[in-house]
């Protein structure tokens, strides 16, 4: 048996390979969705929670933030999103009598998939300094607890509030503000450590930080890229969308260094065809690239571009209205160097000049990408060249045409837009201040890497959780568990147990808060909540199923009773610092209570802040919400520092590797979404009852003499000479590109170190990982 690392799930006996699908979802994505729902909410439960995912008067998905669209179907969700709506309205409880069985250490022992499979958390717990089992504590005690920790800081910049991007535009709204009434820009987010490297590409070349497609113009495209992403496992429902696209006429390449099933045929569950026929072949062209060689397949598309014949193969009109850095641009691409390119993306230049046939054919483009973009060290980089791209035909601003990244987590970029950000625009604090009446800190404050290391080195002290699991979504995994327990005090507001809860500080808290299905009831009422979608579309969210326990609050209300318990206690006689009267008279100028009592107050607050949200409680109401404008899709105004879409140089680096290495991209399984995992299985790619597999070309495996099926340790290697290891992977031969590997997060978060980051964005490089592998010795 291979050893393990704590949370990890692994059963080297029980591990079963088939050969990889060659379609998604069909019946078994119906069959596997029923059979999840059924086991955790029983069969009446399933079908009345399931007929309220993403419909204008029920709840939106808690999954991914791919949006619904006008027509919706009564069944408009996918497997995965029934998987995350069955873990969250599950029946199972963990309850006082569970943390009395289990200690922290114990917990700590367990794995992922175990922890959340318990069900979820019903009251308030503490682990006291020096105890080993969580006990219960009063909402007002845990609360009082809470803010005299925060008081006693010596800076409010000791302590860290991290946001998940479940969190609604309400409750995330509320807590920038009270994180900025207390007195820092400390907000680390998810977004930090997937698409932060989106928007800062996006931000400096179109000037606004999100994707400029809607839904329809994926319908009108005439070609669509899909590049470093897997949405038959991370967004399913973009297979339907894809579908249509196809029926409309357009044409989809997949770039990748995996066959994804999702983009090779699409099953959909919806129409006979997919029912009882062959479904719909997505992808007309599979270009498998190597890893982190996008960058120059968009470089080498640029210059080919540049040196066509075709009479428009440029938009010359857009470029000379609309761009700005034109000859700079087009001097470094005309330099590229041919046999660079092939070298870095593994792709015969025969292949790359039929693709710019493709280019050249069509009139309307789309680029998507996901993680597969993102988290290289040169991301920032390769997806300012994906605009670059884009901007030579005229592909921004035209309907049927633009950039799309596809976000993940439901309101991860909503909760951008609503102030969730470390480095805030001085419009944004000014509008605050404005609203508020009180001077909001204007210094920016900690990323999520940033703020390990802050926690590290003692730099800070308290860490608030909103959401989420830190533990397992961050990278270097030993180096932030000890940031986190060299905190004084961590809290987690949760719905349901995850290994966060098992690393903790020298006091811990556990606050458990509704979920999107439930019923959430205040003084002024039933409420209901916002979120917005991957593509800037607004709308509400209304759960209906009675809460787990009576003792959960709303993650608004949670805020609200923190800033008034936080008020309440820097007002205490015995308190001294000079912070603290300025402290109180910053938090009494919000009001607090009646923003938990009527989240109407909160939206008419974020009205007059936010911009793109003006009479937000009139436009939310409407049956399919509101779009929020963007300058470049619907003016094609660029509100950059040049005012125009800047075209940019972007040098090209070859990620070249020592002999007998390989590129390892950290991927999800198909039963998880994100940090969550469903299951032990994974489908789509043949693996059965395991997730410590790495999936490697039987060519590189022959090259190491390792057969299929081999036991090995993942050791990464860095460029300071530093090495990490993962122990006791089965190597499974998979038809991924040579020289390349892929293995499951997180598991494989133990093989990045903190300080392997994209340049700009901070973002973690869990995407080009240099491993040797080594058998795995007798255990």
């Amino acid at each position: 048996m291979a050893r393990k690392a704590p949370g990890d799930d692994f059963d080297d006996a029980g591990t079963e390979v088939g050969a990889p699908k060659e379609w998604a979802a069909g019946v078994p994505g119906v069959t596997a969705a029923l059979r999840q729902s059924y086991a955790q909410m029983g069969a009446g439960r399933t079908l009345l929670t399931l007929a309220r995912v993403n419909q204008r008067k029920g709840f939106d998905c808690p999954g991914c933030a791919w949006p619904e669209g006008e027509r919706r179907h009564v069944a408009e969700f996918c497997e995965n999103g029934a998987k995350a709506v069955a873990e969250e309205a599950t029946t199972r409880r963990v309850t006082r009598a569970f943390f009395a069985a289990h200690t922290v250490a114990e917990l700590g022992g367990r794995t992922d998939h175990w922890l959340g499979q318990q069900g979820r958390l019903t009251e308030p717990m503490l682990l006291r300094e020096g105890s080993e089992h969580y006990e219960p504590v009063p909402w007002d005690e845990a609360l009082a607890l809470v803010a005299d920790e925060l008081n006693a800081l010596d800076s409010p910049d000791e302590a860290v509030f991290y946001t998940s991007g479940r969190t609604s535009n309400e409750a995330a709204f509320a807590y920038q503000l009270f994180v900025r009434a207390f007195g820092t820009n400390n907000l680390p987010d998810c977004s930090n450590m997937c698409h932060e490297s989106s928007g800062s590409a996006l931000t400096e070349t179109i000037g606004v930080g999100k994707g400029s497609v809607l839904l329809e113009d994926l319908h009108r495209a005439d070609l669509i890229f899909v590049v470093g992403q897997n949405p038959g496992t991370n967004h399913p429902r973009m297979l339907s969308a894809l579908e249509e696209a196809k029926r409309a006429g357009a044409r989809i390449v997949a770039v990748n260094p995996l066959p994804e099933a999702g983009l090779l045929r699409f099953r959909n569950p919806q129409r006979p065809s997919g029912v009882v026929g062959r479904g719909t072949a997505l992808a007309d062209r599979f270009v498998q690239i190597r890893l982190n060689g996008d960058l120059a397949l968009f470089q080498a598309l640029n210059r080919m571009l540049l040196e066509s014949d075709a009479p428009d193969a440029l938009d010359r009109a857009f470029l000379d209205e609309h761009t700005a850095g034109f000859a700079e641009f087009a001097a470094h691409v005309r330099g590229l160097d041919w046999d660079e390119v092939l070298e870095a993306t593994g792709v015969p230049r025969a292949e790359i000049e039929a693709l710019l046939g493709d280019v050249l054919a069509a009139k309307r483009i789309v680029v998507c990408w996901a993680m597969g973009l993102t988290q290289h060290r040169n991301a920032v980089a390769t997806i300012r060249e994906v605009v670059n791209f884009l901007l030579l035909r005229g592909n921004i601003g035209r309907p049927g045409a633009g950039v799309c990244p596809v976000r993940g987590h439901s309101n991860v970029q909503g909760d951008r837009t609503m102030g969730i950000y470390e480095k805030p625009a001085p419009a944004f604090l000014d509008a605050l201040a404005a609203e508020f009446g009180f001077e909001p800190p204007r210094a920016h404050g900690l990323d999520t890497v940033d703020a390990i290391r802050a926690m590290r080195d003692g730099r800070a002290k308290v860490f608030f959780a909103m959401g989420g699991n830190f533990v397992r979504a961050t990278p270097d995994s030993a180096v932030t568990e000890a940031a986190l327990r060299a905190c004084r005090l961590t809290v987690q507001v949760s719905t349901k147990l995850n290994r966060s809860h098992a690393v903790t500080g020298g006091r811990a808290l556990i606050l458990p808060a509704l979920g999107r299905t439930e019923r959430d009831d205040q003084a002024g009422g039933a409420q209901f909540v916002s979120v917005e979608d991957s593509m800037g579309m607004v709308h509400a969210s209304r759960g209906r199923l009675a809460p787990a326990s009576p003792h959960l609050r709303s993650e608004v209300a949670i805020v609200c009773g923190l800033a008034l318990a936080v008020q309440k206690d820097a007002l205490r006689p015995d308190r001294v610092g000079p912070h603290l009267a300025p402290r109180a008279k910053a938090l009494a100028a919000a009001d607090w209570a009646a923003m938990r009592d009527d989240y109407d107050v909160v939206r008419d607050h974020i009205s007059r802040v936010v911009p793109g949200f003006a009479d937000f409680n009139a436009r939310v109401r409407a049956p399919a919400g509101f779009t929020l404008p963007h300058a470049p899709r619907d003016e094609r105004r660029f509100p950059t520092a040049t005012g125009k879409a800047n075209l940019t140089a972007n040098p090209l680096e070859v990620l070249r590797v020592p002999p007998g290495r390989l590129l390892l991209q950290t991927v999800r399984s198909h039963d998880q979404y994100n940090t969550t995992i469903y299951g032990l299985d994974d489908r789509y790619r043949g693996v059965k009852a395991g997730r410590r597999v790495v999936f490697v070309h039987a060519g590189d495996l022959a090259e190491r003499g390792l057969a299929d099926g081999a036991l090995v340790d993942l050791v990464s290697e860095w460029t300071d000479g530093s090495e990490r290891r993962a122990e006791g992977f089965r190597a499974i031969a998979y038809p991924t590109a040579r020289g390349c590997a892929a293995a499951y997060f997180p598991e494989t978060n133990v093989l990045v170190p903190l300080d392997s980051t994209a340049e700009i964005s901070n973002t973690p490089a869990s995407k080009s990982v240099v491993i040797r592998l080594e058998p795995s010795p007798e255990r």
